[in-house]
């Protein structure tokens, strides 16, 4: 059985502004006031895990225990078959330390055309981690398939969302209202388990 989730403050683990704000819009349904770790002044911890899972974990920890406050966090990527699964965990530091996004697609698409490999094929893998200051975490995976198109398309959305469209669809996440991309998303995905687990 999970914990369920009673207080009335909650800490995102994430100095990413537009993660921040999908995440919000995600909880506003459910009367949660959230706070930033950026807005608290929170250092970001080194993300020194091996999958989607451990650093989500890391992250909500380290927030929850700064903070005091339980912390849900975030650790999600774009795997793309043609790279092996890449960039996976590591889809933040393709666009380095700018948050080059464009940049990031243009390696993206170039080492898929580099491979050889016909498969657009790729996925977006979410891990939220809600973690409280006595140690104990929930986690919850959500993934949505698709594919890859280039050049990339739409300016909402953030990170690698231009380029990818999800499977029977015909936008990209970039082209997406947020209320479209929320019923569908690797993110929303893993949330509704997360509601589901702890907050009903």
């Amino acid at each position: 059985m999970a914990r369920r989730f009673t207080e009335a403050k909650l800490v995102i683990a994430s100095h990413n502004r537009d993660k921040v704000r999908e995440i919000d819009e995600l909880l506003a349904p459910y009367g949660v006031a959230a706070v930033s770790a950026g807005d608290l002044g929170l250092p970001s911890p080194e993300e020194t895990g091996t999958t989607f899972l451990a650093n989500a974990e890391l992250k909500a920890h380290a927030a929850a225990q700064a903070s005091r406050l339980p912390a849900l966090a975030d650790d999600s990527g774009l795997c793309v078959t043609a790279l092996g699964g890449a960039p996976g965990i590591y889809s933040a530091r393709w666009a380095d330390e700018a948050k080059n996004f464009a940049m990031a697609m243009d390696r993206v698409w170039r080492e898929v055309r580099a491979s050889g490999s016909t498969d657009r094929g790729a996925a977006f893998i979410s891990v939220l981690s809600l973690a409280w200051p006595d140690g104990h975490a929930e986690s919850f995976e959500g993934r949505v398939d698709g594919h890859l198109v280039w050049p990339p398309r739409g300016d909402r959305g953030f990170g690698y969302d231009p380029m990818f469209v999800p499977i029977d669809g015909t936008l990209t996440f970039g082209e997406m209202e947020s209320a479209a991309k929320h019923a569908i998303s690797h993110r929303a995905n893993a949330f509704r388990k997360l509601i589901d687990a702890c907050f009903r």
